[in-house]
């Protein structure tokens, strides 16, 4: 199970709200001044990600919990958003590249069906994320009260 930690925004019929808190390792990177996540970081600012979770815990808004979500999930969610679309990319170019005729390889149609392949490799992600969605074991819960606080780290002010 992978964890993190957030806060409960709020509750209403069972359904907890939690605001994951997202802590970036950026600070400490020696690679920070190159690295495109440190650049969108800057560039975008990080949004809390809110859950909808089933409150099984009775907690109350303000309430610190631990998040958590099967590593099956996460490692499916991965191959499936990465692999998945660059299969459909390179299958498509290599689809297109096989009607050579008198030795000439015309650019545009290994460029097209590249693109297709890829459409349809973003296509079938969505399709198959939308399916995992509404799978209660793929799903985030809350698995207990944090024991100590998100600001674990600040300076102390005594």
């Amino acid at each position: 199970m992978i964890e993190e930690q957030g806060i409960v925004v709020a509750i209403e019929a069972g359904i907890a709200e939690v605001e994951i808190v997202r802590r970036s390792t950026c600070g400490a990177c020696s690679a920070r001044s190159g690295c495109g996540v440190s650049l969108l970081d800057r560039v975008l600012g990080r949004r809390p990600q809110r859950l909808l979770l089933a409150d099984k815990l009775k907690v109350r808004p303000g309430d610190e919990v631990i998040v958590g979500i099967p590593e099956g999930a996460l490692l499916k969610a991965a191959v499936v958003a990465y692999m998945v679309p660059l299969f459909g990319l390179l299958a498509g170019a290599i689809l297109g590249d096989l009607p050579r005729l008198d030795g000439a390889l015309d650019q545009g149609l290994p460029l097209l069906t590249g693109a297709l392949g890829f459409g349809a490799g973003l296509l079938v992600t969505h399709l198959y994320s939308r399916r995992l969605a509404v799978d209660p074991r793929w799903r985030a819960v809350l698995l207990r009260r944090a024991t100590h606080s998100l600001s674990v780290g600040l300076p102390s002010t005594r």
